[in-house]
């Protein structure tokens, strides 16, 4: 018995899936300045999502206000100064949480992760890194290079 084929949308690809799903976690996002969502895949499979927000428990910027705002502190610079944990930061932090391994998996993100995402994202053993937006960090850049995980911006 033949399958009579039913016009539909096309499918997207995987990376094309896989950031609209990033897109999707950043709309929970409480940062005042940049609306960060990313997502750790394997096998085509999500292992942990993260989006950027105060750590639990804690009051959000969105309810607060933005320090970062306030102090006029440009984009990239002065992190330390931010009450937000990053969506990679919480991606990693939820992957600990319900023990998944992340050696070898995908990051799927909305903007290229910082120098410190950078560092920790080598040091866990991500294989590369896919992304819609580029993020004014040229040494997460060369050190993501050095490490081997290639990082590539999806096409539109």
């Amino acid at each position: 018995m033949r399958h009579k084929k039913i016009k539909t949308e096309k499918r997207p690809g995987w990376d094309e899936y896989f950031l609209e799903v990033a897109h999707l976690v950043a709309k929970r996002s409480t940062c005042l300045r940049r609306r960060v969502g990313a997502v750790a895949v394997r096998g085509k499979r999500i292992l942990a999502t993260g989006y950027n927000g105060a750590p639990s428990g804690l009051a959000h910027c969105s309810e607060i206000g933005c320090i970062r705002q306030k102090l006029n502190i440009p984009s990239g610079q002065r992190q330390e100064l931010c009450r937000a944990l990053h969506a990679e930061q919480n991606v990693l932090i939820q992957a600990e949480i319900h023990k998944i391994d992340l050696k070898g998996a995908t990051l799927y993100a909305t903007n290229q992760p910082c120098v410190t995402c950078s560092k920790i994202l080598i040091s866990v053993g991500l294989k590369d890194i896919v992304i819609s937006e580029g993020y004014p960090d040229e040494l997460a850049r060369k050190m993501l290079k050095e490490a081997g995980i290639k990082i590539r911006k999806a096409k539109k």
